[in-house]
């Protein structure tokens, strides 16, 4: 017996129409919730492997090479960070020790200073630079009303500078009778020197003086025979406390 071809409505779809229609009713299922959880783990591994078909792991390789890439830039930007921040360190620990060895240095070079000053200042000198003694301690003659020299002479023609011979504090500046116009220091050490016979004086009572400063101009005023400096070395202002100005001058470092 023969059967002729079904036709009109009820033919049987073809295989493309019924792949669409499992499709929607699957999307369907799965939009209404009705497949849940169902064949969660197959559906998994088809999704897998369908982005593995459609060339999804080749766009995750990419991705992992980008996260490489800017991981190794990450890393260069931290050494170069921490390289730049070693370097700033010891250039500033470079510039501390300079600063510190140039502070040490200028402080040296102040205590040498201060040092050389004390020495000068706590120094003796003569009183007439480059000069001799011409006429010595305790000499003979009626020319002194002593009957002896109480200090010395030193060569010096008129118009020469007298210098006090250290540091002290002016106590007289004047006339004094047989010493001409004088000059008497009291020295820092306690003692006292005198400079007579002064054509002029240049220091007045209270003035502080350092060695080898100019205080006068030698002269021949007072009892004189012609010009020179008198010097003399006393335990007092006074006159009559006179010592050995040579040996006074030598006991203080001046070659003489």
């Amino acid at each position: 017996m023969a059967f002729s071809r079904a036709t009109g409505k009820h033919r049987r779809p073809s295989a493309l129409t019924r792949k669409t229609a499992s499709i929607a009713g699957v999307a369907a299922l799965t939009t209404t919730g009705v497949i849940g959880s169902l064949g969660s783990t197959a559906y998994a591994a088809d999704a897998k492997s369908t982005v593995e078909d459609t060339g999804l792991t080749k766009a995750v390789s990419i991705g992992d090479t980008l996260t490489e890439r800017i991981d190794a830039q990450a890393e260069a930007q931290q050494e170069e960070a921490e390289k730049a921040a070693a370097e700033a360190k010891a250039e500033a620990e470079a510039k501390a020790k300079a600063e510190a060895r140039a502070k040490e240095e200028r402080e040296a070079k102040e205590r040498a200073a201060r040092e050389a000053e004390r020495k000068r200042l706590n120094s003796f000198t003569t009183p007439i630079s480059g000069s001799y003694v011409s006429t010595g301690y305790k000499a003979g003659g009626a020319v002194w009303s002593s009957g002896s020299h109480t200090g010395v002479d030193f060569h010096a023609a008129s118009g020469t500078s007298v210098r006090s011979v250290g540091m002290g504090t002016v106590v007289e500046a004047g006339w004094g009778g047989a010493y001409g116009n004088n000059i008497v220091i009291k020295m820092n050490d306690g003692t006292y020197t005198q400079y007579g016979h002064l054509s002029s004086i240049g220091v007045s009572v209270g003035q502080q003086v350092t060695p080898g400063q100019q205080i006068g101009i030698s002269g021949a005023t007072g009892n004189v025979t012609g010009p020179h400096l008198h010097f003399e070395a006393r335990t007092s202002p006074d006159y009559g406390s006179d010592i050995d100005p040579v040996a006074y001058l030598r006991a203080h470092g001046v070659s003489i």
